[in-house]
């Protein structure tokens, strides 16, 4: 594989002239196409962060704080940057967070990002509030490697049928998200009035839903604002307690994760509680202003699971070299999050598979250069802290 990564620099550099014409290389490029053909609506959906924004870039310059130490006269002549994850391979060590309302980026929604996560072989997680119904995302997959994302509702029968539905489509792991009970203080957002989902956006798993379908006095296509109302507000779970994570594991064999740790002694409890896996996370800093940053967390979270479960970081995730850093610091993988949203909005399926792609080489080509060649040799010794 380490082949086709370099031969992916290799292709730009011989494009020629033709190579000021290609999509975007950097997330900044990438932003910046995806703010000139988004209206401000869409565009800050997904830029923008809960409060002043403090959350948000805490997980970016979190990074920072720590610098490679690279190894010397080395051997990197075969190199794996794949890692193993409940039993199945992914091609580079991230996965595609999930990011719902994929429809207001582009009109395949939920298909573009899963499509190219499939032929590239990595995982892809699809959020709850998906605009397509999860079993036409696992269409457009095949066999591929896919997990679902649960926001637990209210109903429990609901949690039930999104759970089987999941099951019967193919998901292989449930992603319970357990810090967006509430809809947090999103500035830009507010300014813009604008909501998605009030317009039908993201509600593909529950007006596909023959529980929730039940539950409304008119079907959504009469009237939509109840309907709405109704799923958003089975979103707001604010009673769900480790006892309601209890119930969950009891409905699936499926490996369960929970989404939303940074203190140790939750990812401690979530053990207890008999989780398969811990995704550190604050949402991308959408919800609770100045929080913690997601890779300060890492390493503590990682001493308290110790080695019991895969630890997963979503939160900041821009390049190559902050992969490796996560992974040294105790992430199994890490999630990709606005980089592929903003390569949807510029180019659809081609734009994600292309920032995928880039991704990668520059992941390998970063392992290389520090002289290591699988990520089995990318521990805590990899990364110094200068502060």
């Amino acid at each position: 594989m380490s082949d086709t990564y370099e031969k992916i620099q290799m292709n730009i550099y011989q494009s020629g002239d033709e190579g000021a014409r290609r999509l975007p290389i950097s997330y900044g490029e990438w932003e910046e196409r995806a703010r000139q053909v988004l209206a401000a609506g869409p565009f800050d959906y997904v830029y923008g962060a809960a409060g002043a924004g403090d959350t948000m870039r805490a997980n970016i310059d979190a990074f920072q704080k720590y610098r490679i130490r690279p190894r010397i006269c080395c051997d990197i002549s075969n190199r794996d940057i794949s890692v193993e994850l409940f039993g199945a391979r992914s091609t580079a060590p991230f996965l595609l967070a999930p990011i719902g309302v994929n429809s207001i980026l582009h009109p395949e929604a939920e298909a573009a990002p899963a499509k190219a996560a499939a032929k590239l072989g990595i995982p892809y997680i699809l959020s709850n509030v998906s605009t397509l119904p999860m079993e036409k995302v696992a269409e457009a997959m095949e066999g591929a490697v896919r997990w679902f994302q649960l926001y637990p509702p209210k109903d429990r029968k609901l949690t039930d049928s999104f759970l089987q539905r999941a099951e019967a489509a193919g998901y292989s792991a449930i992603v319970v998200t357990i810090d967006s009970t509430l809809l947090g203080w999103r500035e830009r957002d507010l300014r813009n009035t604008y909501l998605p989902f009030l317009s039908g956006h993201g509600m593909g798993n529950y007006f596909s839903d023959p529980v929730f379908l039940a539950s409304l006095d008119k079907p959504p296509e009469e009237d939509l604002r109840t309907a709405v109302e109704k799923a958003l507000d089975e979103g707001n779970h604010i009673c769900f307690t480790w006892k309601e994570l209890d119930y969950i594991r009891e409905q699936t064999k499926l490996p369960l994760l929970i989404k939303g740790i940074t203190h140790p002694d939750d990812a401690v409890l979530a053990l207890e509680h008999g989780v398969d896996g811990i995704i550190v996370s604050n949402h991308g800093g959408r919800q609770l202003d100045g929080a913690v940053a997601t890779l300060d967390v890492l390493p503590s979270i990682n001493e308290a699971v110790n080695g019991k479960v895969p630890i997963l970081l979503d939160g900041g995730v821009r390049r190559g070299a902050d992969v490796l850093k996560a992974i040294a610091l105790g992430a199994a993988a890490v999630l990709v999050g606005r980089p592929y949203a903003y390569a949807l909005a510029v180019a659809g399926e081609m734009g994600v598979r292309e920032m995928l792609q880039n991704l990668m080489a520059e992941t390998d080509l970063q392992l290389a250069i520090s002289g290591r060649c699988s990520m089995k040799e990318v521990d805590p010794s990899f990364v110094v802290k200068v502060f």
